[in-house]
């Protein structure tokens, strides 16, 4: 496998970052007999439309191919984590803690806490946020009921240096 690199993506990404989020989505989908999740049903033109700004779109590739992504949206003091997606192929091997741990560096110094959201009944995912450091603050519905555990993480700004 190749060396993965994230870095920003760009409006050019957002076929590629749809297919990928599609196919890594699935496996929820069928976990809650869900198949209308919002990252199988969004569109190329909002995901290019959330790839233009403001919301912080990250991309991993491996060589040409972008194996995974993961936005966030920064409102008041908390960055909003979403969409965090691992072609099906390359999960287990990292990406998804790199492209995490770059989405919680871009949103160092512009919020104090990150949240996401997954499924409760998603063992593998929980398991997945807890190494890293985020912890369960509460549950909810979504708009076709799947029950969701909502996470959040304090965000530790990088330390200033000299005087």
């Amino acid at each position: 496998m190749s060396e993965v690199i994230v870095g920003r993506a760009g409006v050019a990404d957002a076929g590629e970052i749809l297919t990928v989020q599609r196919a890594a989505y699935v496996a929820e989908a069928q976990r809650y007999n869900d198949p209308l999740l919002p990252p199988l049903t969004e569109t190329l033109d909002e995901v290019r439309a959330v790839l233009a700004g403001p919301t912080i779109v990250l991309a991993a590739r491996a060589g040409h191919r972008l194996v995974g992504s993961v936005r966030a949206r920064v409102t008041g003091d908390t960055a909003h984590v979403g969409r965090l997606s691992v072609a099906p192929d390359q999960q287990s091997g990292g990406i998804g803690g790199a492209l995490l741990g770059a989405v919680e560096a871009s949103c160092a110094g512009r919020a104090a806490r990150l949240e996401l959201f997954t499924g409760a009944e998603s063992a593998g995912n929980l398991r997945f946020y807890a190494r890293h450091g985020y912890r369960v603050a509460g549950h909810r519905p979504d708009p076709n009921g799947v029950r969701l555990a909502v996470l959040e993480k304090p965000l530790v700004s990088p330390a200033r240096s000299g005087p």
